[in-house]
């Protein structure tokens, strides 16, 4: 059996538990496609499952192979694979880890890069893109309407923030003061995150917020999102379970999929942001590449937080 290089590790723990290991070449399957990765996306879910706070929620066969996004070139294609052939380069979700030189995908979950896209920021797009995408199709915030979101400068947050504009929506985004400029270059309104933060928003939006995504998890966002609306249902957070629980909120934690296990969002997600870029108004900046082996480093970078943008990790 062939070998490729990959990132794994066999024990939970902090992040020195990833290893560059030598593992078996996946082989596509029906409706699969393999891709020679090129750059694969760092997401803050990668170091929650290594860490094994999620292991009773998300059991992992040990050892594993963290990431879900990739982008990369399609080496090989499975039984009943139609409209994507080897050389197409292509990004999605992965199937297996995408920490690695080969990755599987669902052929039809793929959509294909754009010339004119760098790996990096295709690797990127995928899961931020779905999530932001998801989200927004999950409030059902309109044109005109005001809508908040937390960690406006994270990666779901900057493609949220972005999207919700092209809809004609007012967006109200927390942050670090070091990001508040950014935020107004993506169209948002910025206000500094902490104590007396529904002061801030009332100030920011004194017409009102008509609904909120937490995108980062952290104080009392999902309580503050909820007072501001009035409406535990015009809320949904990605990454407080248990402020949803509290509040009675929307914890969306993945894309709904169809009878065969295909994500319904995936594909239209992507071609939202893709639209966007082909615009020539995308951004989604890199917060910092690594290369694959640095895996370890990539993850303390992630887990201290404060990004603006995605981490990335680069495959030979």
């Amino acid at each position: 059996m062939t070998k490729i290089k990959a990132v794994a590790f066999s024990d939970y723990g902090p992040a020195d538990v990833l290893r560059l290991v030598d593992v078996d070449m996946p082989v596509a399957g029906p409706g699969q496609v393999r891709i020679a990765v090129r750059a694969a996306g760092v997401n803050p879910l990668d170091h929650k499952l290594r860490g094994g706070g999620l292991a009773e929620v998300f059991p992992l066969a040990l050892p594993h192979i963290p990431g879900v996004e990739a982008a990369g070139v399609v080496e090989a294609v499975g039984e009943g694979v139609a409209g994507v052939q080897a050389g197409d380069t292509v990004l999605g979700r992965t199937l297996t880890g995408a920490y690695a030189e080969q990755a599987l995908a669902r052929a039809d979950e793929l959509v294909v890069k754009p010339v004119s896209l760098c790996w990096e920021r295709a690797a990127a797009l995928p899961v931020a893109a779905e999530t932001a995408w998801r989200t927004l199709a999950e409030l059902g915030v309109g044109e005109g309407e005001t809508l908040l979101i937390h960690g406006a400068a994270g990666g779901v947050g900057t493609l949220a923030v972005q999207l919700a504009r092209s809809r004609g929506v007012r967006v109200i985004g927390t942050a670090s003061r070091f990001n508040h400029e950014y935020l107004r270059g993506l169209g948002a309104i910025p206000v500094e995150y902490g104590e007396g933060l529904a002061d801030r928003v009332r100030e920011a939006a004194p017409e009102g917020v008509a609904a909120a995504l937490d995108a980062v998890g952290k104080g009392d966002a999902v309580g503050v999102s909820v007072e501001l609306t009035g409406d535990p249902g015009r809320v949904v957070t990605i990454a407080d379970a248990g402020g949803a629980a509290r509040h009675g909120v929307r914890f969306s934690s993945g894309a709904p999929a169809a009878p065969d296990g295909a994500s319904t969002t995936a594909v239209p997600a992507l071609t939202a942001a893709l639209a966007l870029h082909d615009a020539g108004i995308l951004q989604l900046p890199i917060h910092r590449k690594y290369p694959l082996a640095e895996a370890a480093e990539a993850h303390r970078a992630s887990e201290h937080g404060h990004l603006t943008g995605k981490i990335v990790l680069t495959v030979p």
